[in-house]
């Protein structure tokens, strides 16, 4: 994908799974995550498909740079990809993004 593209919905659902996929298998950030959203193991669950939570997940991304870096080399995408997918969900008007 081209950087400064527009991303679909769908895509951007797609990038904020990975991320959650990815805060799951990071042991030292997963804890901060949960602490930060309050959310449990069934959350987790049932947020892989719930647009919101998942925007959530890139909200809690974009906090820290070294994340976002972190993500995107794990994941193979360019940096600013996880804040043009943050854009494409919802909320993204009312967070400021």
């Amino acid at each position: 994908m081209a950087r400064n593209a527009r991303i679909s919905a769908e895509n951007a659902r797609e990038i904020a799974r990975d991320a959650l996929l990815w805060l799951l298998q990071n042991e030292e950030l997963l804890p901060v995550f949960l602490g930060s959203t309050g959310a449990g193991a069934e959350d987790m669950r049932a947020g892989a498909q719930d647009p919101d939570f998942l925007a959530s997940v890139l909200d809690f991304l974009l906090m820290d740079d070294a994340w976002i870096v972190a993500f995107c080399s794990a994941a193979g995408l360019s940096p600013d990809a996880p804040l043009r997918a943050r854009h494409a969900l919802p909320g993204a008007a009312q967070g400021g993004f």
